[in-house]
């Protein structure tokens, strides 16, 4: 089952580079008739991007959303989000394992009423066919789908790690082997 659950949570995180690579993409796209009258201003060259970036900014936005929301779990699953750990190190034992019991399932009900948030935030969007202000009207359950999804992977992969705790496993805030090789150093 764990298995699985990596998969589903790297799945979520190339999708998340997915967006952040269009992230990049469109912001290049938006920064190209600037540049194009900077040279032609500056230089006298002529301007190779004679267009105009309509909604290019709305378009990284969404992206920028995505990407940061599907990459969520990946992260967490990889021990990679910033945790303040300053109390934790200094149990040991049983009352270490109690308080990251505690920050586990409060991070679960946190993203727990995230992800159904914003799964009814989408849910409503598209009842009622809300759309965008911008150039290019686009249905905002779109955008906010990415939002939906990387919060209720988050969720399952914070619930995840409270099962495993719950059940003896590892704790997360103990090193493993480069960590740990770091920390000696």
């Amino acid at each position: 089952m764990r298995r699985i659950l990596r998969k589903l949570y790297d799945a979520a995180g190339a999708l998340g580079g997915v967006f952040m690579v269009l992230l990049l993409a469109f912001v290049l796209y938006s920064v190209g008739p600037g540049i194009g009258l900077w040279l032609e201003d500056r230089f006298g060259l002529p301007n190779p991007f004679n267009y105009v970036a309509r909604s290019a900014d709305e378009f990284a936005g969404y992206a920028m959303l995505a990407s940061a929301f599907l990459a969520m779990a990946s992260t967490f699953g990889r021990g990679e989000h910033i945790r303040v750990t300053l109390i934790l190190q200094r149990l040991s034992g049983r009352a270490r394992r109690a308080a990251e019991l505690w920050c586990l399932a409060l991070g679960a009900l946190l993203a727990g009423y995230l992800a159904w948030f914003s799964v009814r935030l989408c849910y409503v969007s598209w009842q009622l066919n809300d759309l965008s202000t911008g150039l290019v009207a686009v249905p905002l359950w779109i955008p906010q789908l990415g939002m939906a999804v990387g919060a209720v992977v988050l969720t399952i992969a914070v619930v995840e790690q409270l099962v495993v705790i719950a059940l003896g496993g590892p704790l997360m805030t103990e090193p493993s082997g480069d960590e740990a090789m770091h920390i000696e150093r």
